[in-house]
């Protein structure tokens, strides 16, 4: 078993014992999540894979909630909001801008990067090293811009 599943399992029952039913109920939808994943690919799942299921909630919950902020449902948005803050717990620590910048600049020399038919292999590249650690709609568009040349 995954060591972050076993602290989001520890995780739970510390709600549970706190009476924070907000907080439960993400814990409880997130392993819910994993428990798919695994009966899904019939494996258990390690930690690349638990990052990568809070990673697509987290993307699931931000756009419900520019959803319900657009049919101006703001009581919904602020839940999806707070979801999106207990699942930010287990994410390991965000880069800062002159990491990334310097992660981008390491992978792309590495990959040998010149032009957008690289993106992919630069993309995969950075998946690896920077899981669970940065919004790779953000990493696409500034990799798309290096490549692109602008």
């Amino acid at each position: 078993m995954s060591l972050l599943k076993a602290q989001i399992q520890e995780d739970m029952k510390a709600a549970m014992r706190a009476g924070d039913k907000d907080r439960l109920s993400v814990v409880r939808m997130l392993l819910a999540a994993i428990k798919q994943r695994e009966i899904d690919e019939r494996t258990d799942t390690t930690d690349t894979h638990v990052l990568q299921i809070i990673e697509k909630q987290i993307k699931q919950r931000r756009e419900s909630a520019a959803q319900f902020t657009t049919g101006d449902r703001t009581d919904l948005a602020d839940k999806e909001t707070a979801e999106i803050a207990v699942l930010q717990t287990w994410l390991p620590s965000a880069l800062s801008t002159t990491e990334l910048e310097a992660l981008l600049d390491e992978v792309m020399t590495a990959c040998a990067a010149t032009s957008m038919k690289d993106m992919g292999r630069v993309m995969a590249a950075l998946r690896e090293r920077a899981q669970g650690r940065a919004d790779f709609s953000t990493i696409g568009e500034r990799v798309k811009a290096r490549l692109s040349g602008k």
